[in-house]
């Protein structure tokens, strides 16, 4: 199969061509023609396999060969994504599809002005990328309408109520013609993603290409199990002896990632980080230096989760576990991506038990795990598996107490020993409470 027989015209083909793509993935194949159709669609494909060629190609090929000019303030199409990140890097992709038709296409997000925004969106946008909060913002403001709009795009709609956006698409929507196609692409499909394309599409075309959930089978995964305050000193372990070179980490928290940052750059490490709290600009900064590999280790939020896409990035760490299980797939899936191997490593402590068990029911899969010389965990993280137990974490071998040459049971007893009659049951034992002044008491004059 080519991209020819799937009804593609010469101008998308000849772009195709010049980027270097041959074979449409599983999932473009499915998804070409039914956009083209006008179907609305639902599709659920792993990271990494072509999901925004599968809706951009078809959808600019009947903005160019359908309907009026676009008017002042109005756009014909719309891709809602969840992060500018992603924003930037799905319409870089829309213009390298579009370069050889007679289109308009624009990028709107908060985090920067919104006023060159506006100006923009005057001429009217025939395909416009967007985030919801920035878009809401323009809409309130009449700098941009809906009339005429065809197609309605959600991009990783997971993720975008995993980030509270929720009100802001339920907004959006109520804003929106009512006749017109919707298209649902996402890598994963929560049961509110489901509820949500329930009241927003209409009877649409189901296509999943690979398990609901599953990681990439070219992503090789493991775990080493430490503690927590030495996942630092063990990822600074791991990096020199695995010989990491260009390295993607995500942590948990923003102080996390600038913590870590400034560790790794105090040991004369080429590192960098990005989250929510850094400049637009700061951040477009630190990705474009890492796609360059002018910063060997790039740690991040999951705000990096989705939306970045690097050539050949061999190796992903998760310094932290994700709180939503789903982004654990988004996360590795920077990596091994388009036929490519790649690897990622998690730190796990004990505390992060729960969040593991979760990513490997998920993932149908139970990590392989590994303890590293030197940093055997003292907290040990208990067993777990796909299908969701957590077994007893095991305890440490410890020496009974002796008191006059006796042993004492109370917290030491070993749980196969029974107290005797002879001996009293333990009990928990009274804490004192120090006295914080054993003077006299002054009377009061």
């Amino acid at each position: 199969m080519t991209f020819a027989t799937l009804g593609l015209i010469e101008p998308l083909l000849r772009a195709l061509e010049t980027l270097g793509y041959q074979t449409p993935t599983p999932v473009q194949a499915q998804a070409i023609p039914a956009v083209l159709a006008g179907r609305d669609l639902m599709a659920a494909a792993q990271t990494g396999t072509g999901k925004t060629a599968g809706f951009a190609l078809p959808m600019l090929q009947r903005l160019t060969m359908e309907g009026p000019k676009v008017a002042s303030n109005c756009v014909r199409a719309l891709v809602l994504v969840p992060t500018r990140e992603l924003a930037e890097q799905v319409h870089a992709s829309i213009r390298e599809y579009g370069e050889h038709v007679p289109l308009s296409t624009y990028a709107v997000y908060g985090g920067v002005s919104i006023n060159p925004q506006m100006m923009k969106l005057r001429k009217g946008i025939d395909l416009l990328v967007a985030t919801p909060g920035r878009l809401l913002d323009l809409y309130r403001q009449n700098a941009v309408k809906f009339n005429q709009l065809e197609t309605l795009v959600l991009d990783e709609a997971d993720r975008m109520l995993d980030l509270g956006f929720a009100e802001e698409l339920r907004d959006i929507y109520a804003a929106l013609p009512k006749k017109r196609q919707t298209l649902l692409f996402s890598a994963t499909f929560s049961d509110d993603i489901r509820l949500l394309a329930g009241q927003m599409l209409n009877d649409p075309l189901s296509i999943e290409v690979s398990p609901r959930n599953v990681a990439a089978a070219t992503v090789k995964q493991w775990i080493v199990t430490v503690d927590k305050k030495r996942k630092p000193e063990l990822f600074i372990h791991l990096m020199k002896r695995l010989k990491w070179k260009q390295t993607l980490v995500f942590a948990k928290t923003r102080n996390g990632v600038d913590a870590l940052v400034e560790r790794l750059q105090g040991l004369g490490i080429n590192a960098d980080g990005i989250h929510g709290d850094k400049p637009q600009a700061t951040r477009q900064r630190a990705l474009d230096r890492f796609k360059a590999n002018e910063v060997q280790i790039l740690v991040a939020t999951d705000v990096a989760a989705r939306g970045l896409d690097i050539d050949d990035l061999p190796t992903v760490v998760n310094f932290d576990l994700p709180i939503v299980a789903e982004d654990y797939v988004h996360r590795i899936g920077r990596t091994g991506r388009a036929g490519q191997t790649g690897e990622a490593i998690s730190l796990v402590c004990a505390d992060e038990v729960q969040l593991l068990s979760a990513i490997e029911v998920l993932t149908r899969q139970t990590l392989k795990r590994q303890e590293e010389s030197g940093f055997e965990p003292d907290h040990r993280v208990p067993e777990t598996n796909a299908s969701g137990e957590v077994l007893k974490k095991p305890k440490k071998p410890k020496k009974p107490k002796v008191s006059g040459g006796k042993r004492t049971l109370g917290k030491w007893m070993d749980s196969g020993d029974t107290p005797t009659e002879n001996v009293a049951p333990a009990v928990k034992p009274v804490r004192k409470v120090p006295a914080f002044n054993t003077g006299p008491r002054k009377r009061k004059p």
